[in-house]
C-alpha cells in the first residue's frame, strides 16, 4: 500500500499515524521528493481500511501495490537510486565499465590485465576467484588466493573489484571487495541473499538464466528486506531454443526494468553472448538500449584462457572498444 501525503503535513499527526501503523506490524518507508512525499507501508496491510487512510487530514492519496516486491518498486522510490563505487557512480548518468578476466589465474596475469583495462578507462576491475563451473573437472578458480590477487590488483591500480561469492561460509573472505557478485545460479539462493542483505556493500545480482524478469526483482527484495538497498541489477542473458550463441541477450530488460525499479542495470555481453566476436556490437548496443554500465570478460591472451577464452576480448579490443562505448553515452 502507498500513501501519497498532502504538501506540509502535520509532523505530530504523521508520527501518530506511524505509531498507529506498528500496532498493525506494518512499518513505513518514507522516501521525500521535490513535490511529495511518499510513504509505502511494508507488511500485511489487507486489514487496513484503506478509505480510513483517505480519510486523514495529512493523506492525499491511497493506492495498493501490485507488485510483489515493495523496497525494489519505482512506485516508492521514484528516482533512480545512485550506487558510489571508487570513482563513479553506477545509476547516474554516466557509464560504469567493469573489465577483467573471467577467472583470476595468476599475479602476472591479473596485474597486466588491471594495469591494461585502467589506461584504457575502466571503473571496476572483474575477476573470478571462485568459479561456478558446469563440469567438476574444470577449473573452479584460484578461491582464496585468487581474492588475494585481486586485492593486489587494487591497490596497485586503485580500481574498486568485484568478485562473485558461491556461498555465506565465504563471506569473511569478501572484506575488501567493493562489490559482491551473485551469480546466474545463486539469483535464487535467498538464505545467501538474505546474510548479503546484512552487509553493507554493493551487491551485484546477476539475473538466472531462466527468471522472469519478477522472479529477479523478488531476489534483490530479498536482500533489500534485510536492509541492504545497495542492489545492482546486471542481465546476462537468458537459456533459449537458440544454440548459435551461448545464451540469448535480453537488452529489453533494461528499458522494462527502469519502468519497474529504481536500482540500476547493467548488461554483461560477454555471458550473454558467448562469443568474443559478439561482445563489441552488443556492448555498443547495451548502452544504446538505456543500461547503466557494461561488464566485460578482457583477457590479455584470450586463447590460453584458463576459462570462458572464447568470450573475452583481448586488452587490445577492449582499448578501442571502451572510447565507443563512451562517445556513445555522451552522444545520447
Amino acid at each position: 500500500m502507498i500513501l501519497i501525503l498532502k504538501k506540509n503535513p502535520d509532523m505530530k499527526a504523521c508520527e501518530e499515524l506511524k505509531e498507529w501503523l506498528g500496532k498493525q506490524h506494518v512499518t513505513v518507508k518514507e522516501t521525500v521528493g521535490k513535490e511529495r512525499t511518499i510513504w509505502g507501508l511494508l507488511g500485511d496491510t489487507s486489514e487496513i481500511d484503506a478509505d480510513r487512510l483517505k480519510a486523514l487530514k495529512i493523506v492525499e492519496s491511497v493506492k495498493r501495490m501490485e507488485e510483489p516486491y515493495k523496497k525494489a518498486s519505482r512506485h516508492l522510490h521514484e528516482e533512480d537510486t545512485k550506487i558510489r563505487v571508487g570513482d563513479v557512480t553506477i545509476g547516474g548518468e554516466e557509464l560504469c565499465v567493469i573489465a577483467g578476466p573471467c577467472s583470476v589465474e595468476t599475479k602476472d596475469q591479473i596485474l597486466k590485465v588491471a594495469e591494461s583495462v585502467r589506461r584504457s578507462g575502466a571503473n571496476i576491475l572483474r575477476g573470478g576467484a571462485f568459479k561456478p563451473r558446469t563440469s567438476p573437472y574444470s577449473f573452479q578458480g584460484k578461491q582464496e588466493e585468487g581474492i588475494r590477487l585481486l586485492e593486489m590488483a587494487k591497490e596497485q591500480t586503485g580500481l574498486p573489484i568485484v568478485t562473485e561469492i558461491m556461498e555465506i561460509s565465504q563471506l569473511p573472505l569478501f572484506e575488501n571487495v567493493d562489490i559482491i557478485q551473485v551469480g546466474a545460479r545463486n539469483m535464487q539462493n535467498f538464505a545467501l541473499l538474505k546474510e548479503l542483505g546484512m552487509q553493507h556493500k554493493p551487491v551485484l545480482l546477476k539475473r538466472g538464466m531462466n527468471a522472469t524478469y519478477e522472479e529477479w526483482l523478488m531476489s534483490a527484495e530479498y536482500i533489500m528486506a534485510e536492509g541492504n538497498e545497495q542492489v545492482i541489477l546486471c542481465e546476462r542473458g537468458i537459456r533459449t531454443f537458440e544454440t548459435y550463441t551461448r545464451n540469448t541477450l535480453d537488452l529489453t530488460a533494461v528499458p522494462v526494468l527502469k519502468k519497474l525499479t529504481h536500482l540500476p542495470i547493467i548488461v554483461d555481453p560477454s555471458h550473454g553472448t558467448g562469443r568474443a566476436d559478439l561482445v563489441p556490437d552488443m556492448a555498443l548496443a547495451s548502452v544504446a538500449s538505456g543500461a547503466h554500465g557494461v561488464m566485460i570478460e578482457v583477457h590479455p591472451d584470450p586463447e590460453h584462457a584458463w576459462s570462458d577464452g572464447e568470450q573475452s576480448i583481448s586488452t587490445e579490443e577492449f582499448a578501442k572498444l571502451n572510447p565507443r562505448l563512451q562517445g556513445l553515452r555522451q552522444w545520447m
